[in-house]
């Protein structure tokens, strides 16, 4: 028999060859960062600084504790969280409520900034701080040090606390709290975590003494159990010496309580859970076979191991992907390998888990076994191997490009793990390093074995399955745990047989289209965008930037959009968008397209937007080619596959069926209805019958209709790209692209909110918790300068909420106002605020935001509350500056809007024009008493 050499593969195997370098001993140790200031005080505390240009003039702060709720005495449920909330309640530097006013004050938000969280195993406080004051880092600083040292906690403090911690468990309560505490006990597997969840028991909540919560304090809070971390605009010497002169001072206790670490016993016996829920929005199967402990890497053979394990996840999920996409598929979606167990330090367990679909759990248990059978038997195919490979160095490449241009937030990660798990840090260049010299000798052999070795051949020893109540069929009853294991180990009996090793093309395009020109070209220096006018008469903007090194992003967009087709169309247009990216384009499914596309970071997605046509794309700076080809080929080459449009009915009808018996789904989708008044062209959340009434030649058209043609788009390229190289592609991808003539328009369909006072009360649910929701909003006069006092109107009614709703009244604990002021498809704005609390305070909460509104009417905001709102309004301005997706769609919004893209560079002066009158009046004009929708979400048995 003639062999047929597998060229695609071969060319791979090549490329990966000639790019290897020498390889390192494995023996050796892999080196910390050298751009990192690693160093520890004298106390024990642990010190990580690192200089990082982006954001300019902002230092993301971090204080971690190794300490959590598993630390807790048993008289101390939950205190490792309250005391997190109490470290913004009085300090020695700050008297309750000063801290988050100071922090405010210089552009910090309580919550979207300035926030903490409570781990089983770790606290971590989070504080970015703008430096454009040169006393802010050092008040940083003293802040992070009374976190660490100098919390007051007295006995008053504390009460007063309770009832908002009480309102963070009630509003996180629901089906999720429910199925986790129901399980945790079976993956704790006896454990200590079984019982210590870090939002502690209402009980305890309420009724735990204050000793409990400065105890932990005393224990816990101590420098050999802390580190500093200082990321961003800053020097790292003088960064050195504010943590020296701040944390250098702390004492460790005279008698250390021990640490402990701990760990989930490892399963040993065969055990299940069958949790049914009326409320489960999915259901959903997890096979655990083994836990394990595992140690990060410290020598070159460690991190070859880890390289290893990363190709083997990638094989599994490409393997797992591909069994979502057949007409009968097993299941809705799913995935087998290794992953960190939800508590413990450098705990991990193999898995398999499933979410189930039309199927039923039978057949999903038998795919995640057999899958697993089938890779542990016969490995993988040479090409996904050769895809895996490529998509590795890929993106160890892209790591090691965007290092000097990652915002500091991302680079704070590495330092958390490595402080809490150990190992070496090496950075993103020592790392791209190493990938170069060790992936090209890692072998396909190599990970088969591994494979063997991670993937159990005996059967799960623990099965998890939640289910809505209802999901059983009629006349049948639910699972036992029983019968699920003895299903999951018939299906290891099952013979499975070796995957297809499917050969592809190399390219993406086997031809490139006879280039069109650039017939108009000119240059606005002020923006920095140049415009091209096309010979097909596409428009293209280019705005070349280095806010993020080798990333580029493209959006093309015109007016039209869904509501442009017949009103009888729409629910099959809905959906068009998405059935025509599940196909796939040319002769390529989705997962061919993972192949062919190996290596590359490219992404194209068309989209019917309500009232515009859109077609969004990414790629890296090498691969803006491949990009444009797909785009070119979603264009002229749509692809139609019966056996994947089955599969997306499926899966869609199956993931929606039991979305409504989440009571906040029902709330939403009554609020909806209510503020619109039932409009028949209303985008309500869909039912399986929408999925299963598809059609799919008629939905293809319909998204053909608009898409299979360029007239009328503007493309936006916004990203790492030089304009002399990119104009070649675009002549040849983008001025080839077909302009057959359609309508350039949108269709107003006429969805307005109802007039006068609406209120109305939804009851769904079991747990004690509400909703109030207020929304105003009626057709404007659209002028974009108005745009700012509403907006700076709800940024103020956030920092009332906070203060009046939250820290004096404690009816909540988070709230939330937010406005919409839109040019299309007509002058409107809607401006909500939505509130959750418990049933017994709605009428307060009522009355409450009642009185904040009128106080802004009557008086307008005081000039500090004002102040603050607008320092966080330029904070956020001067970030987004340099961020591409802002530039992308501001310059997307001066296409479909007409809007003067110069407006971008003005809007600092906008923000400081507002004045306290001009949002006196916003809240005069726009919170109309006489005019508005209130929802009220109540549980079902509230009176």
């Amino acid at each position: 028999m003639t062999k047929h050499l597998n060229f695609p593969a071969l060319l791979a195997g090549l490329l990966l060859a000639v790019s290897a370098v020498a390889a390192p001993e494995l023996t050796e140790l892999v080196p910390n960062n050298p751009n990192v200031k690693l160093g520890k005080l004298d106390n024990g505390l642990t010190y990580y600084i690192e200089k990082n240009a982006k954001p300019a003039q902002r230092v993301e702060l971090r204080l971690v504790v190794r300490a959590g709720s598993v630390q807790e005495d048993d008289d101390q449920r939950g205190m490792a969280h309250l005391l997190e909330h109490m470290a913004f309640n009085g300090s020695k530097h700050f008297k309750k409520h000063e801290l988050i006013a100071y922090l405010q004050s210089i552009g910090v938000r309580f919550g979207a900034d300035l926030n903490a969280s409570t781990g089983f195993d770790a606290t971590i406080y989070m504080l970015p701080i703008p430096t454009d004051k040169p006393d802010n880092l050092e008040q940083g600083m003293t802040v992070l040090e009374d976190w660490a040292h100098g919390l007051t906690l007295t006995d008053k403090d504390i009460d007063d606390e309770r009832q908002i911690v009480l309102q963070e468990k009630r509003m996180r309560s629901g089906y999720g709290q429910r199925s986790l505490e129901a399980m945790l006990p079976k993956l704790a597997n006896g454990s200590r975590y079984q019982d210590r969840l870090p939002i502690g028991t209402e009980d305890s909540i309420l009724h735990a003494r204050p000793e409990a919560v400065r105890r932990f304090y005393a224990d816990w809070y101590r420098p050999d159990l802390m580190a500093v971390i200082m990321v961003g605009d800053l020097d790292p010497v003088a960064a050195e010496g504010m943590i020296k002169r701040h944390f250098s001072g702390l004492k460790m206790p005279a008698k250390p309580r021990p640490h402990v670490s701990y760990a989930p016993a490892p399963l040993t016996r065969p055990d299940a859970l069958v949790f049914l829920d009326k409320e489960a929005p999915s259901n959903n199967v997890q096979l655990y076979y083994a836990t394990f402990g595992r140690k990060p890497p410290e020598t070159v053979g460690d991190f070859r191991d880890v390289l290893v394990r990363q190709l083997f996840s990638q094989l599994m999920k490409m393997r797992f992907s591909r069994l979502t996409q057949l007409a009968e598929a097993p299941f809705l979606g799913g995935g087998a390998g290794e992953s960190p167990v939800p508590f413990g330090v450098n705990q991990y367990g193999f898995t398999a888990a499933a979410s189930v679909g039309k199927a039923g759990v039978n057949a999903a248990i038998d795919a995640l076994v057999q899958e697993n059978t089938r890779a542990r038997q016969y490995g993988f195919p040479a090409a996904d191997f050769d895809a895996a490979r490529q998509n590795l160095l890929a993106s160890y490449e892209y790591n090691a490009n965007a290092r000097a241009t990652r915002d500091s937030a991302a680079v704070l990660g590495t330092y958390i793990r490595h402080f809490l798990a150990g190992g070496a840090i090496p950075g993103a260049d020592k790392e791209h390093e190493y990938a170069k010299a060790l992936v090209p000798a890692i072998t396909l052999d190599e990970v088969n074995a591994y494979a063997r070795s991670i993937i159990p051949a005996a059967p799960p020893k623990l099965v998890l399955y939640s289910a809505h109540a209802n999901s059983v069929a009629a006349g049948q009853a639910a699972p036992t745990g029983a019968e699920l294991l003895a299903r999951a180990e018939a299906a290891a009996r099952l013979a499975v047989a070796k995957a297809d090793d499917k050969p592809l093309p190399a390219n993406l395009m086997s031809y490139k289209p006879e280039p069109g020109s650039i017939v108009a070209h000119s240059e606005d220096q002020a923006l920095g965008v140049t415009t091209l006018t096309l010979s097909n008469g596409v428009k293209v903007l280019l705005k070349p930037t280095d806010f993020s090194k080798d990333k580029v992003l493209m959006l093309a967009v015109r007016p039209g959009g869904l509501y442009a087709l017949p009103e009888a169309d729409k629910p099959s247009a809905r959906f068009a968008s998405a059935v025509q990216n599940a196909m796939g384009v040319g002769s390529y499914t989705p997962a061919d397209l993972q192949r062919v596309l190996a290596g590359k970071a490219v992404a194209i997605s068309a989209q019917l937007m309500p009232y515009a046509d859109q077609v969004a794309g990414s790629s890296r700076t090498g691969d803006i080619e491949s990009m444009l080809q797909l785009n070119y080929l979603s264009v002229t080459s749509p692809r139609r596959d019966e056996n994947l449009f089955r599969s997306f009915v499926s899966r869609g009808a199956e993931a929606v069926r039991n979305r409504s018996a989440m009571p906040e789904m029902r709330f939403a989708e009554a609020r909806m209805k209510t503020v619109y008044g039932n409009h028949p062209q209303l985008d309500l959340p869909p039912k399986p019958a929408d999925f299963e009434a598809l059609n799919l030649d008629r939905t293809l058209n319909l998204q053909r209709a608009r898409m299979s043609s360029a007239k009328g788009m503007t493309y936006i390229f916004v990203g790492d790209f030089e304009i002399e190289k990119i104009k070649p592609l675009l002549a040849t991808y983008v001025a080839t692209l077909p302009v057959a003539d359609l309508p350039l328009t949108f269709r107003d369909p006429g969805i307005r909110q109802v007039r006068g006072v609406v209120r109305q009360e939804v009851k769904a649910g079991v747990e004690q918790k509400s909703q109030v929701v207020f929304d105003f909003g009626g057709d404007v006069e659209y002028n974009y300068a108005q745009s700012w006092p509403l907006g700076l109107l709800a940024d103020v009614l956030n920092l009332r909420i906070t203060d009046e709703l939250r820290e004096k009244q404690k009816l909540v604990y988070s709230g939330n106002a937010s406005v919409r002021y839109e040019k299309t498809p007509r002058g409107a704005y809607g401006f909500a605020i939505m509130l959750p609390t418990s049933p017994q305070n709605a009428e307060k909460v009522e009355a409450a935001v009642w009185g904040e509104i009128e106080r802004l009417q009557a008086s307008g905001p005081a000039a500090d509350d004002l102040n603050k709102v607008k320092q966080a309004r330029l904070q956020s301005y001067r970030r987004a500056l340099r961020e591409d997706g802002y530039w992308l769609n501001h310059l997307r919004q001066g296409v479909l809007e007409e809007r003067d893209p110069h407006e971008i560079l003005k809007i600092e002066q906008r923000i400081n024009d507002v004045t306290a009158d001009d949002i006196k009046a916003a809240a005069q004009r726009f919170l109309d008493r006489k005019n508005y929708v209130e929802m009220v979400l109540k549980p079902e048995d509230a009176n």
